[in-house]
């Protein structure tokens, strides 16, 4: 498979990755547990990237697999009273990425981009490559130069 526009940014950036690919499987619907589950690595350095809707603004959400989204937090940090997920084809439209490989990593849009604080609490964490079966492992200090991402705490308990 070519590199995939996340992957095609962090080259052109110089940005250190080490891209992890599994055999997706067509039937899987949970694309963070499938993942896990494939490459070994923890769910809670495995990071799932949902699109939100917050009155009407579209953003990018990443949590580890093993947790869920607190879509009050999302709905507190963007400055919203409520925060749901996107539709499907709007999150795909917006972002030019097919769910379960939906990155904020070359985005068709640039949208604000939110990531649970336990991202800086390892050197490295890993998200989507922006293709299903094809994940990123990089900085989370380059992720945030290349996405505009800022740390909040948006977990909750799987």
């Amino acid at each position: 498979m070519s590199a995939t526009r996340a992957e095609a940014l962090c080259a052109r950036q110089g940005v250190p990755v080490r891209v992890r690919s599994y055999e997706h499987d067509a039937a899987a619907t949970n694309f963070g547990a499938e993942a896990v589950a494939k490459t070994g690595l923890g769910a809670d350095r495995v990071f799932k990237t949902l699109v939100v809707d917050s009155g009407g603004a579209l953003a990018f959400a990443l949590v580890p697999v093993a947790a869920r989204l607190d879509l009050r937090a999302v709905a507190r940090e963007l400055g919203g009273k409520k925060a749901r997920l996107a539709d499907r084809a709007v999150a795909e439209r917006a972002t030019g990425y097919v769910m379960g490989g939906i990155t904020a990593l070359a985005s068709r849009s640039a949208l604000a981009c939110l990531v649970d604080s336990s991202a800086a609490a390892e050197p490295s964490f890993i998200v989507s490559a922006g293709a299903r079966g094809r994940n990123l492992e990089l900085a989370y200090a380059d992720f945030a130069r290349l996405t505009g991402a800022r740390l909040a705490a948006i977990a909750t308990a799987g």
